[in-house]
C-alpha cells in the first residue's frame, strides 16, 4: 500500500501538470506552485468539487464549518489525497496480482468513472451523461495519465530491489 500512494503521488503530479498544460494553453497566467496550491481560490463558492467534498466531510464527521480561508488547501488535501487513497488501492491489488506497469491505465479509467458516480450523487457534479464529450475526453485523458504514471511508477518502485521477498 505505501509503495502504491508513493506512485500515486508522481501519477498525481503527471495529472497535474496535464491539467496545468492545459490551463496555461487557454491563458492561465498562475505559476505553477501558485496553480498548484490553490493560493487564488479565496472562498467556498469559487472552490472545486475537491474543496466541496472536503468540507462536507469535515462539517459532518467534526461539526465544525471550515472558513473561506480554508477553501484552497482543502481543495489540495483532499486532491491528492483523493489520488494516494486510489494508489493504496492499486497498490494492494497490483502488489498481489503482478501486475503489469500498464494495469494503471484501468486505474485511471477505474478512478475519473467513479468520480462521475460519487460526485453526481454528492450533487457537486452533473450526471455523466449531461457532459459533452470534450469535457469527458479531457477528465478521462488526464485521469489515464494519472493511472499509467502511477502504474509505471508502482511497477518500479517493486522491481528496484524494493519490493519484500
Amino acid at each position: 500500500m505505501t509503495r502504491g500512494v508513493a506512485a500515486a503521488a508522481a501519477g498525481t503530479l503527471a495529472m497535474d501538470l496535464v491539467w496545468y498544460g492545459r490551463y496555461r494553453r487557454g491563458g492561465g497566467t498562475d505559476p505553477f506552485v501558485d496553480w498548484e496550491l490553490s493560493t487564488t481560490t479565496k472562498d467556498w463558492e469559487h472552490a472545486g468539487a475537491p474543496a466541496q467534498m472536503g468540507r462536507r466531510i469535515v462539517k459532518r464527521v467534526f461539526k465544525v464549518e471550515l472558513p473561506d480561508e480554508a477553501a484552497g488547501w482543502t481543495n489540495d488535501v483532499v486532491h491528492w489525497a483523493t489520488g494516494g487513497q486510489w494508489g493504496a488501492v492499486y497498490g494492494l491489488v497490483a502488489g498481489s496480482a503482478g501486475a503489469n506497469p500498464l494495469c494503471g491505465a484501468v486505474l485511471g479509467i477505474v478512478a475519473c468513472s467513479a468520480a462521475y458516480v460519487v460526485l453526481p450523487l454528492a450533487k457537486l457534479y452533473k450526471p455523466i451523461w449531461q457532459y459533452d464529450l470534450v469535457t469527458l475526453a479531457k477528465d478521462y485523458s488526464a485521469h489515464l495519465v494519472f493511472g499509467t504514471v502511477t502504474g509505471g511508477a508502482f511497477w518500479a518502485l517493486t522491481r528496484k530491489g524494493l519490493s519484500p521477498s
